[in-house]
């Protein structure tokens, strides 16, 4: 296979992959990855899901997303994990460094003279202060809906059609979701311009977007990365501006193949056991289990 050329970046944002559930689309973030040369790589929360985690499904592509962001650390590429809500158990080690790994529960960085604040975006979420478990049992109804959607979307392909969103129709349709995101955003952006922060940058609820919103205070630019389930969207920096970078418009990245099957519906039955995943990891570590005698 020709070689990539990867397009260098000042900074790159994804968040919202959750690694290990049935919708992550981590075939695509792989592809990805694999295009671009970050200088700061920032995981803006909920990357690896922990609150739905099934030691029985962590596909190839699940850890072939690991093994490029642990690419990425060992070539010197700054990589700060923002803790997020499906990844809180994280937070007990903010602060955490290894090499150019970071973990942390927000940031603030100068980007060319700018101050940018980034962070996950649960704080904002009352469900999430008052009624985790009402929050946790919303994902896992979300994590069955993708499901659903997954074998869906797979029939649909077969057929012909395109594929299909369940739960983007059911936020784009309802007004309590569409007021939801709204007061999120203006929110992010109100505490941003009452800190002096040219950019505020933020995840959870996996709505890409990239606007200026102004107050009777002043203006900040609110950036969102959206998710690696619906959106297939990131944040990229370069030439001092924002891009947001959307997968499907993405030629180069589409052209990519490897030995991952790509077939939706295969990833929905493929769930590896621990034994599988166990021998893996002795022979990328050449070592030879001890044999009974």
């Amino acid at each position: 296979m020709k070689k990539i050329k990867k397009r260098k970046l000042d900074i790159v944002v994804i968040s919202d992959v959750h690694l290990g559930t049935f919708g992550c689309r981590a075939f695509e973030l792989h592809n990805y990855l694999k295009t671009i040369n970050p200088k700061i790589l920032i995981l803006n929360g909920d990357i690896i899901d922990i609150w739905q985690f099934n030691k029985r499904y962590f596909p190839k592509a699940h850890m072939k997303v690991i093994k490029q962001l642990m690419s990425f650390i060992t070539s010197g590429t700054k990589v700060y994990y923002i803790t997020g809500n499906h990844d809180e158990m994280l937070r007990r080690f903010k602060g955490f460094r290894l090499g150019s790994f970071e973990i942390v529960n927000k940031l603030v960085l100068d980007i060319d003279g700018k101050k940018g604040w980034f962070f996950h975006g649960d704080v904002f979420d009352v469900t999430m202060q008052h009624s985790k478990w009402l929050a946790k049992l919303g994902g896992f109804g979300y994590d069955t809906l993708i499901m659903i959607n997954t074998a869906v979307n797979w029939m649909s392909e077969q057929l012909g059609y395109g594929r299909l969103s369940f739960s983007k129709k059911i936020k784009n349709g309802v007004k309590s979701a569409v007021k939801f995101i709204n007061n999120f955003e203006t929110t992010a952006a109100e505490i941003a311009i009452d800190n002096h922060y040219e950019y505020v940058v933020c995840g959870h609820i996996h709505q890409p977007e990239m606007r200026v919103i102004q107050n009777e205070k002043g203006e900040t630019i609110y950036l969102n990365s959206g998710d690696w389930i619906e959106n297939l969207t990131a944040l990229e920096y370069s030439n001092y501006q924002w891009k947001l970078y959307e997968y499907e418009k993405d030629e180069i990245a589409h052209k990519i193949t490897n030995d991952i099957e790509v077939n939706d519906l295969e990833l929905v039955k493929a769930e590896q056991t621990n034994s599988q995943l166990f021998e893996e990891l002795l022979i990328e570590f050449n070592i030879q289990k001890f044999s009974k005698k």
